[in-house]
């Protein structure tokens, strides 16, 4: 069993990453449904917390059926930092969890994300801020360092441990990286063997199949995995992951009707949460990866990510489920 705070994962456990755009409560459900064991929000800003940012607001939403699950804020300030912790905490999630891994430029340029692996010391006073400002457990999640040159994440463990973290998540890339190249996790199962270190690490960056997860599992060490991309439109993997764990064997690929099931259920979740327009745009992006690898598919998915009426995509989705069981018969 792996503990955060009070809180107890299955062994091993299985987390699925916080990605902007993707996780959201929709997303979340069927991953769940699917295996995962501990699931997070998308990013949320300290500042649009506390501006009352509708945006913002929304990713507080969560539910029941998706615990244990976490809500991630980033930011560069530690008065905006402890502030929207405790307006995190007014919505009961499971745990509070530090973003100080996103690469991306608009996020780095103001001083959040990734771009604290320049300061360690901010990053310090930033965790500690959080961690001094709710009862719920802290952890992080954040990059080797900021590049070849500044790899400080042994540092960086010690540290935030010492200040009152629950559990750290390393991506095994610098932000220089960004999502380029391979992920390195030899650095990650050092932070582990640390004797100083007595939290949960997990490993993030380049997990996509279930042979991968158990290579890195045995390889490693850690306490578990956290997936990201290998999810979007998969979420599968996660029982396919146990499944090869218990067993060295594959779980059958899922097949039409699964695939159909799921963006179906993603889209009615969508509308059910967000609105019927913005519930039907915002499920286009994920129907490539539902479909992935299905030949003669280009003309269902460009009727799905064009049609505006929910009647009219769920007709489409009846149609490809005729045809292509047919074809796989």
């Amino acid at each position: 069993m792996v503990k955060i705070g009070t809180i107890e994962l299955p062994e091993f456990p299985l987390l699925l990453a916080p990605m902007e755009d993707v996780s959201d409560p929709p997303f979340r459900r069927l991953c769940k449904e699917h295996g995962a064991d501990l699931m997070y929000s998308e990013f949320i800003s300290s500042e649009g917390l506390i501006r009352d940012a509708m945006k913002s607001r929304q990713k507080l939403d969560i539910f029941d059926y998706e615990r244990p699950v976490g809500i991630q804020i980033f930011g560069g300030d530690e008065e905006a930092m402890a502030m929207s912790a405790k307006i995190v905490e007014t919505v009961n999630p499971d745990l509070v969890d530090i973003n100080f891994g996103c690469p991306v430029k608009k996020v780095v340029c103001k001083g959040a994300g990734a771009g604290v692996l320049k300061d360690i010391d901010l990053m310090v006073r930033l965790t500690k801020a959080v961690v001094n400002s709710t009862s719920l457990p802290v952890t992080v999640k954040t990059r080797l360092g900021w590049d070849e040159d500044s790899i400080n994440i042994y540092e960086v463990a010690e540290r935030l441990q010492d200040v009152g973290i629950k559990a750290l998540t390393i991506h095994g890339r610098t932000r220089a990286q960004m999502y380029k190249g391979e992920a390195d996790w030899e650095p990650i199962a050092k932070v582990k063997n640390n004797p100083r270190i007595s939290i949960p690490i997990f490993g993030n960056g380049d997990i996509d199949s279930p042979e991968k997860a158990l290579e890195y599992k045995n390889k490693y060490g850690l306490d578990g995995i956290m997936i990201g991309r290998a999810a979007i439109g998969y979420p599968w993997i996660f029982n396919e992951i146990k499944h090869f764990f218990a067993t060295g064997e594959h779980l059958p690929a899922p097949t039409i009707e699964d695939r159909v099931k799921a963006a179906s259920n993603h889209l009615t979740w969508s509308i059910d949460w967000k609105g019927e327009r913005v519930g039907v745009v915002e499920t286009r992006r994920h129907y490539t990866n539902y479909f992935k690898g299905i030949p003669h598919f280009k003309e269902y998915r460009q009727r799905m990510v064009t049609l505006d009426n929910p009647a009219d995509v769920y007709a489409v989705l009846d149609e490809v489920l005729e045809k292509f069981s047919i074809v796989s018969q």
